[in-house]
Parts: C-alpha cells; sequence; structure tokens
C-alpha cells in the first residue's frame, strides 16, 4: 500500500522529476552529475552541475548518467538518485523510514536495462522499488481512460525517447520506443549553426534556441518568423561571434527529426486493431513531454495522421504524475504486467 512518505520518480535523460502523494511534483531537477575527474567525488548534482557544462576547468566534468532513458552510468545515476530522494525526504522530514519508490522507464528498454533501474532505485535509498513504462505513467497522469474499453494514444517526446503507445483496458495494446528526441533536435541545431555560420555552440546554448525559436515547421504567411540572437566560437578565427538565426531555419533543420517521430506515431498506427484505431479518431492524440512545448508540433503531427492532436496540460509533468499516482494505488496494478517490483515479480 502506499504510504505518505513513498515517492514516484520521473528519471528522465534531461530532468528528473519527484512526485509525493498530496503534494504533487516537489522536484524538478536536471539529469547532470558534476565529477572531479581526478579524484571521482561528485562535486554537484542537479541544477548547480547543469550551470556547470561546458564551463568547467580541466579536472572537473559535467556528465549527464541517462543515455536514451536508460542507464549509461550506473554508480553515477545511483548517486543522482540518492541525492534527488534525499532532497525529497528532507522537504518533507520525514526520517521514521525509507520510502518505497517507483520509476518510470521506455517502453522499449530491455530486461537487464530495467534491473539496472531498480538496482540503482534500491541503492540510492528505496525501500521497495518497482517500474512503470513511461506512456502508461503519461496516460494516467493525463487522466486518460486508461481502464476503460476504449482506445487512447500517447506520443511522449522526452530528452532522449520517444515514447508511442495506444493503451486500453488497463494495458499497452502496442508501442514503439525510439531513442531519438529532444536531444537529437539539440545535436541537429549545433550541428546546422556549425555548417551555416561556422560558429560553434554548446549544448545548453541549443536547448534554449530550441525553446525560444524552435519549431516543427516554417510560421505561416500569417505568423511572425521569430528570430534570436546568439553567441558561439568562430570555427576559422577562434574568436567570439554573434550571428541572428530564425525560427524559420531551425525548422528547416529540425525537420529530419520531426519527420522519424511522425513516421513512428504512423507505424505504431498501422498496427493498431481497427476498434481502437477508431476510438483514436474521437478522442484524438495527445501529446506529452519536453517535445510536446515545440511550437507547431501538434498541427505537423494532425495534418500528416489526419487526427485531433491534443497537448496535456502539464506535458513537463505528466509522466511524473502519473508515476506517483500508479503507486499510490497499487493494489490496482497488482495483476497487471506493467509495473513490476525490485525482484521482477508483478507488483
Amino acid at each position: 500500500m502506499f504510504g505518505t512518505r513513498d515517492l514516484g520518480i520521473d528519471l528522465g535523460t534531461a530532468n528528473t522529476l519527484v512526485y509525493a502523494r498530496g503534494e504533487g511534483v516537489i522536484l524538478r531537477e536536471p539529469s547532470v552529475v558534476a565529477m572531479r575527474t581526478d579524484t571521482g567525488n561528485i562535486e554537484a548534482v542537479g541544477r548547480s552541475a547543469k550551470n556547470m557544462i561546458g564551463r568547467t576547468p580541466g579536472n572537473i566534468t559535467a556528465i549527464r548518467p541517462m543515455k536514451d532513458g536508460v542507464i549509461a552510468d550506473f554508480d553515477t545515476t545511483a548517486t543522482m538518485m540518492e541525492y534527488f530522494i534525499g532532497q525529497s525526504v528532507k522537504k518533507r522530514s520525514i526520517f521514521s523510514r525509507k520510502p518505497n519508490v517507483m520509476v518510470c522507464v521506455p517502453s522499449g528498454i530491455t530486461a537487464v536495462e530495467k534491473r539496472a533501474v531498480e538496482d540503482a532505485t534500491k541503492q540510492a535509498g528505496a525501500r521497495e522499488a518497482y517500474t512503470i513504462e513511461e506512456p502508461f505513467a503519461a496516460a494516467i497522469g493525463a487522466d486518460l481512460p486508461v481502464w476503460e474499453p476504449t482506445g487512447s494514444m500517447v506520443v511522449d517526446i522526452g530528452g532522449g525517447t520517444t515514447e508511442v503507445a495506444i493503451i486500453s483496458l488497463g494495458g499497452i495494446v502496442t508501442s514503439q520506443s525510439i531513442r531519438i528526441a529532444g536531444d537529437e533536435m539539440d545535436e541537429a541545431i549545433i550541428h546546422y549553426i556549425r555548417k551555416t555560420y561556422k560558429v560553434m555552440v554548446g549544448e545548453r546554448t541549443a536547448e534554449a534556441i530550441k525553446l525560444e525559436v524552435g519549431a516543427a515547421d516554417a510560421p505561416a504567411e500569417n505568423e511572425d518568423n521569430d528570430t534570436m540572437e546568439i553567441r558561439g566560437r568562430d570555427v576559422v578565427t577562434g574568436l567570439p561571434k554573434t550571428v541572428t538565426i530564425t525560427s524559420e531555419e531551425i525548422a528547416g533543420c529540425l525537420k529530419d527529426t520531426v519527420s522519424t517521430i511522425i513516421d513512428t506515431v504512423k507505424s505504431t498506427l498501422e498496427q493498431t486493431p481497427p476498434e481502437l484505431a477508431a476510438d483514436i479518431m474521437d478522442r484524438g492524440i495527445l501529446l506529452t513531454g519536453g517535445g510536446a512545448l515545440l511550437q507547431h508540433i501538434d498541427r505537423v503531427l494532425s495534418e500528416e495522421t489526419n487526427m485531433p492532436v491534443l497537448v496535456s496540460e502539464e506535458p513537463l509533468d505528466c509522466v511524473a504524475l502519473g508515476t506517483g499516482r500508479a503507486l499510490e494505488n497499487i493494489h490496482l496494478f497488482r495483476s497487471k504486467a506493467g509495473i513490476t517490483s525490485r525482484s521482477g515479480r508483478n507488483a
């Protein structure tokens, strides 16, 4: 049974969110750890570590221990989770026992990768560790009727993965997970600016560009072509240089990434039973995750699929909310394969 001390965690490639019962999302931190390369000691975790990206001396490196939605560095991930769990417990003045923790995972990960998440969660201080598939958690967080015999479609565009799933009667009917999402968009922006303007920019600048003038397609005739002034290093002279870019340019360089996501949505729809496809035609496709905030992504997806597309009211918090709510009602999931415990048995 879910206790008041237990936590739901959206362990993302880019950001980690922690949900607590009765309080909602109590912690939002970047999934970044700053480490000393000479001693292996942790210098900073979360937001303070992210601020160090691209600005550290030679003996300190800022790393993201999650890659494409899965653990790339086990020990660092466990340390990062221990810090986040500790911060969450500290905020709530809880010292009586370790919390049970449910963590979301991509739907396409292997059993070994899922076990690594469970082990890292236990090592970070959880009394019991559970996992839930990310699109299912997103559907719960968005208040979709996951327990009813009706089809719901979720497209969760995160930092490392894009999850596409059809959900009905408390389970995932069909799903696809691709390791192309927000990080790929950032890389595309970095490559475009270097190729076009001969200017090097870092990850943080690329992310800022995506958030401010990023778009899934070029502005319509009646829409403004937003501009942004950016600063980077000239690859020819090595000196600082300022250039101005437009949302139309960024839409062009993100075209391939957006097309891959759309193709995955179409492919998932092709595998959907006809009755559920009819339900989705009526209810529409729900977009969640940070990628749902990309300008015009809903419009482009709607045009390509001929279906209504809605953006979740809380796209950034959706998965964390669903993960926490699932743990609150763990008894409903005991017979479901979507949630497993640390031992690998159904919760």
